[in-house]
């Protein structure tokens, strides 16, 4: 698929990864949302490339439809792309004072990093549908959404996150086939650790903690090479129902 003449709605576009790919996507020639809650980077955003900024809770049906139809009123909307955050809790199953790990915080978490992206994904592929084929093969669009190799080797303490991100790894291949007659592709991006400007100065002292733990290149990830396994991602058609591990052969330890 041609990335140049189409929309592209990219939720949690101001974070490392989001940021990268809206740069990335708009040097391709796709009319970008910047889809976030970060008002500060989002007009910043919008000031220096000309994309349009639209204050998102990926959690909210009401803001997700208006980032759509913000994308759908730029072009035709064939690219959606999901890499927000947001709180974690965290913490062992039964703590070391044997009280339960809290289930409103379990709750939070799968509302923000799974239900967040089930939402996403189901309005902007309606989007999609509504929009016509570009190709002999009947293709309209694809959908990118971003889990974790937490995943697959979640951490001690990480099981609200794991389970999230565990269950958007499931939906990929589901939702693939469910878009399959519409010609909407799905693939998500399992990435390792990757460090972004959000950790600031702390992002020395995770480089220097995981750097060395990644088999090659023995370093973290930069939001740059997930842009570009997205704009991969985005013109091979061939593409779909897949889970890619961007992580450098990392598998997370037990802690």
């Amino acid at each position: 698929m041609r990335i140049a003449g189409t929309s592209a709605l990219v939720v949690g576009a101001a974070g490392g990864l989001g940021e990268a790919t809206v740069r990335r996507l708009h040097a391709a020639g796709a009319a970008v949302v910047v889809a976030d809650l970060a008002d500060d980077k989002g007009k910043a955003l919008e000031e220096e490339l000309g994309v349009r900024y639209v204050r998102t809770d990926a959690t909210d049906e009401a803001d997700v439809r208006s980032a759509v139809a913000e994308a759908e009123a730029l072009a035709p909307l064939r690219i959606s792309v999901d890499a927000h955050g947001g709180p974690a809790s965290g913490g062992r199953l039964v703590g070391r004072d044997g009280d339960p790990l809290g289930l409103a915080g379990f709750r939070q978490t799968v509302d923000i990093y799974l239900t967040g992206v089930f939402n996403v994904m189901r309005l902007a592929a309606a989007a999609m549908a509504r929009q016509e084929p570009v190709d002999g093969d009947g293709g309209r669009g694809v959908i990118v959404n971003t889990a974790s190799i937490a995943a697959y080797e979640g951490q001690i303490g990480q099981l609200p996150y794991a389970a999230a991100k565990g269950g958007v790894v499931s939906m990929t291949l589901v939702a693939a086939r469910d878009l399959s007659p519409l010609g909407i592709r799905v693939v998500t991006i399992a990435p390792g650790t990757f460090l972004t400007p959000a950790y600031g100065k702390a992002g020395d002292q995770l480089e220097a903690h995981w750097g060395p733990q990644v088999p090659h290149p023995r370093r973290m990830g930069r939001s740059p090479e997930y842009a570009s396994l997205v704009q991969h991602i985005c013109e091979n058609d061939y593409l779909n129902g897949e889970v890619v591990r961007l992580d450098g052969a990392l598998r997370f330890p037990p802690k």
